[in-house]
């Protein structure tokens, strides 16, 4: 059993199914008045985030105390790293303080890699977002969400996603939500297109799993979901697109886009949403838009995780191609 969870690229299909199987029954515990368990009693889990961030640190910190292990907060914003402390020291301090599991979020890429292969700390990390490279959990909760939606909640027990169709659009470039579900939903035997600008693909998307294609509309019909992503302008440090009103119109999603696709195909959006301009309020407000799922099925992915590495059951994880083309500095 690997210590570690790092891409999404590291789980099998095996791996996978595992983990959102086991997140079915870790959702059940939602449906109880006490909503806890006691696997990681005694257990310390670090939330290390380096970025800003609402969904992941609470999602990750409910499904933490849910498995009642015991919770440090870490914020870079008033922690010795506005003052120039590295990585590394960072680290070194909570192994000092003898921490079990670290969840980091950090802007540069292979951030979680370089503190999970290092060395200076003896915990399990998990990656909670790395700059433009990974988002593993999120991936697995927007497969959870599918899998619940197109299959059924007791009916997809054991099954995966094979054979269906699903549309990524937008900022794919700065993206580490598209790059881990490309890598998630390939395992799992989804066929998955991305859409968008060719400003905002990346170099050597032709690599990839998966088709690319330019026009929303063709592609809508065909989808059993489609998944809007947030256009990234902290990341940008140039003109992507003309104006926010030609992104709009040529791949946002609105009432009579929705109404083009099959009946039982579902928006989804990793959120936070720029309602308007990648997304219109009629579409997110709809039956179909399953954001505020995916933050419920957030916690249960997420404590499927957590009891997976620290609390028991194995899933077998290469360690190899965790490793982004470009580590982290120590920073």
């Amino acid at each position: 059993m690997q210590r570690h969870l790092i891409s999404a690229a590291d789980l099998t299909r095996d791996d996978a199914v595992l983990i959102l199987d086991t997140a079915e029954e870790m959702a059940r515990v939602a449906d109880r008045p006490i909503k806890k368990l006691p696997t990681l009693r005694g257990r310390t889990v670090v939330n290390l985030f380096f970025e800003d961030s609402t969904r992941t640190r609470i999602s990750f910190e409910a499904a933490e105390k849910r498995l009642s292990a015991d919770v440090i907060n870490f914020s870079a914003k008033g922690s010795s790293v506005s003052k120039g402390e590295s990585l590394k020291d960072t680290a070194q301090t909570l192994e000092a303080m003898g921490v079990d599991a670290v969840v980091i979020r950090h802007g540069a890429s292979g951030a979680p890699y370089r503190l999970a292969t290092s060395g200076w700390i003896d915990a399990h990390v998990i990656n909670a977002g790395d700059g433009t490279h990974q988002h593993p959990t999120q991936a697995l909760l927007d497969a959870f969400t599918m899998r619940r939606r197109l299959v059924g909640r007791d009916a997809g027990l054991g099954q995966d996603l094979h054979g269906r169709r699903i549309t990524l659009v937008g900022d794919v470039l700065h993206s580490r939500v598209a790059r881990s579900n490309v890598d998630l939903l390939h395992t799992l035997g989804a066929e998955v297109t991305l859409v968008a600008p060719p400003t905002l693909l990346p170099v050597g998307v032709g690599t990839w799993p998966c088709e690319v294609s330019y026009d929303l509309d063709s592609t809508l019909p065909k989808s059993d979901a489609v998944m809007m992503l947030r256009v990234q302008r902290e990341r940008m440090n140039a003109a992507f697109f003309p104006t926010e009103r030609e992104y709009s119109r040529r791949y946002g999603l609105d009432g009579d886009r929705m109404a083009r696709m099959p009946e039982h195909a579902i928006v989804m959006h990793p959120g936070p949403m720029v309602r308007g301009m990648e997304i219109t309020a009629e579409v997110a407000d709809s039956d179909r838009c399953t954001v505020v799922e995916q933050v419920a099925n957030g916690v249960s992915i997420r404590m499927a995780v957590l009891y997976l590495l620290l609390g028991g059951a194995e899933f077998q994880t290469p360690s190899t191609s965790a490793a982004p083309a470009r580590t982290a500095e120590e920073n």
